[in-house]
């Protein structure tokens, strides 16, 4: 596989630290953790109160392949390596801060979600998948515990104040709305990129249907390629409008009860949308799930301003073995925008809140 623009894993990043993913996060197996063996291989990065080791490296290596693997070959890159080896350094030091209390939550959460993991893979896959990166159970238990005992501290760090004054600032964000769309994707039925201008010209065609009277459901039954909506007479019931790429959002937050809009244009195609109801939720009525949300987010990114802001005081020295045809880019494939990131949904998953982080945001 190809390197994709040098630019691209920067963006994956940001993404998983935001939904909490383990995959990117560094645990170095020292008595910390159980399991852990004598390790005599080289120090590559020192830092104040602590050190990684070359077998430690290696590990959060293998393990990215394990947790995600169509990300590996970002490991061919210095730079990717780099900061890899600089966010394990923030992941030990900031372990070492955590109590007690986060240490339990994240005991807790690391066994189901081991549990979680093996179920959705299978018994024989999990185990085969571990063998095939040379990791144990352990091994991935180590390093789910030491990601979540992070963040459990850094959740314990935020106030109910911090949250609601992020809410106030996002209060938009919060507003449960039902809308009927109906998607024409730039791709056919076949997936193949439809000519320029024909699925703006079908959206067109959507809408004065619609304008004239005739039934949004059995419409979108025949035209929308949303496969969510469309035998649901196109409807999205209750969901916050915060869980919708921007120019979807901003639609169903201004777009005049029961009226039928214009083709909205979005990374998935056009979307033809009649809202039918919109309401405004307080704070004290946000649902548990949302609120987790805030706080996960605001979590992660106290972690991200430690990283950004602090971190590069710690480190004392780093020696990190070299790739060959390091930074090598990818050959095009149309979907980079231009500072050279991605944010086109996988093929066949065309919601409008598709690869949206569902954060409560």
């Amino acid at each position: 596989m190809p390197l994709r623009n040098k630019k691209a894993w920067k963006t994956f990043i940001v993404s998983i630290t935001a939904v909490l993913s383990m995959s990117m996060i560094a645990a170095c197996g020292n008595d910390k953790t159980e399991g852990a063996k004598e390790d005599n291989s080289k120090v590559i990065v020192k830092y104040k109160g602590g050190e990684i080791t070359e077998k430690e490296f290696d590990l959060e290596q293998r393990m990215i392949q394990f947790m995600s693997p169509e990300y590996a070959q970002f490991l061919q890159m210095d730079e990717f390596k780099e900061y890899l080896a600089k966010q394990g350094v923030a992941y030990e030091y900031l372990y070492a801060k955590a109590d007690d209390k986060a240490k339990e939550a994240a005991e807790k959460q690391a066994d189901d979600l081991l549990k979680q993991q093996k179920n959705g893979m299978g018994e024989d896959q999990f185990k085969a998948a571990l063998e095939t990166q040379k990791l144990t159970e352990q091994d991935l238990k180590n390093y789910m515990l030491r990601v979540l005992t992070v963040m459990e501290h850094e959740k314990n760090q935020v106030s109910e104040e911090d949250i609601k004054k992020d809410f106030d600032a996002n209060k938009k964000d919060y507003t449960n709305i039902s809308v009927r769309h109906v998607l024409v994707s730039f791709k056919d039925a076949e997936g193949k990129d439809r000519p320029e201008g024909e699925a703006l010209k079908i959206a067109k065609e959507v809408e004065t249907k619609l304008n004239k009277g005739e039934d949004f459901a059995a419409v979108a039954k025949e035209y929308s390629q949303d496969p969510a909506s469309k035998d649901k007479g196109g409807l999205i019931e209750n969901k916050p409008a915060g869980s919708w790429v921007p120019q979807f959002k901003e639609k169903a937050l201004t777009l005049e009860l029961n009226k039928i809009s214009a083709p909205v244009e979005t990374d998935y195609g056009y979307h033809v949308m009649k809202v039918e109801k919109r309401e405004e939720v307080a704070y004290d009525k946000l649902p548990a799930d949302q609120k987790e949300g805030i706080l996960n987010e605001l979590a992660s990114a106290k972690i991200d301003n430690f990283m950004q802001n602090e971190l590069n005081d710690l480190i004392e020295s780093m020696d990190l073995p070299k790739s060959e045809n390091t930074d090598k880019p990818a050959e095009g494939t149309g979907d980079e925008k231009k500072d050279g990131t991605t944010d086109k949904p996988a093929e066949g998953d065309q919601t409008p809140d598709a690869g949206k982080e569902d954060t409560g945001k």
